[in-house]
């Protein structure tokens, strides 16, 4: 909790405006968001997107253990967004109250990301990810070089892979990056 509230103090101080990386809305353009789901390696899941009607994009679906699988992704190709004097990604969603993975590529031609673990509480919240804390990984193995140190990114994702076959679901209004 203590944690919380440097971040939040630390913001407060900041005087860096955000830079917006995705604000959905009813009339959002969502052809760059992508579902990738286990299926490319034999697996079973079944991951969704859609914007609902409150204008959200909602990523949901059903992992499933079968075939060797175990995820589903949503990513977000974009330009270029600087990371020059950002700190924090910050999230505004409503998960499941299950645990997901973010991650960040600084080049979309990148062959792995870099991650954290997001734990949601089930109602809207504001989660703050600090970039200097998303650690390199490949196919959910850890990479041995340092963290994130990018000037760029040009993509985004979020993963359920659990090792567990289970529903999930996560609401997302706005992505940015302060």
């Amino acid at each position: 909790m203590f944690m919380k509230y440097l971040i939040l103090l630390s913001l407060l101080i900041s005087t860096n405006k955000p830079t917006v990386i995705f604000d959905f809305n009813e009339n959002a353009d969502v052809r760059y968001w992508q579902v990738v789901n286990d299926g490319v390696m034999g697996g079973l899941s079944k991951g969704n997107f859609k914007l609902t009607d409150e204008g959200n994009g909602l990523f949901f679906g059903k992992v499933s253990l079968e075939n060797n699988g175990g995820f589903s992704l949503l990513r977000y190709s974009c330009k270029p967004i600087s990371t020059q004097d950002m700190e924090y990604i910050k999230l505004t969603v409503k998960g499941d109250g299950g645990s997901f993975s973010f991650r960040v590529k600084e080049s979309s031609r990148d062959y792995y990301s870099y991650e954290t673990s997001i734990a949601t509480s089930g109602e809207w919240e504001e989660i703050f990810i600090p970039l200097a804390n998303l650690s390199p990984v490949f196919r959910g193995r850890k990479l041995n070089f340092g963290d994130f140190q990018g000037s760029k990114i040009e993509e985004i994702a979020i993963l359920r892979g659990n090792k567990k076959a289970e529903s999930f679901s996560i609401e997302i209004d706005k992505i940015e990056m302060i």
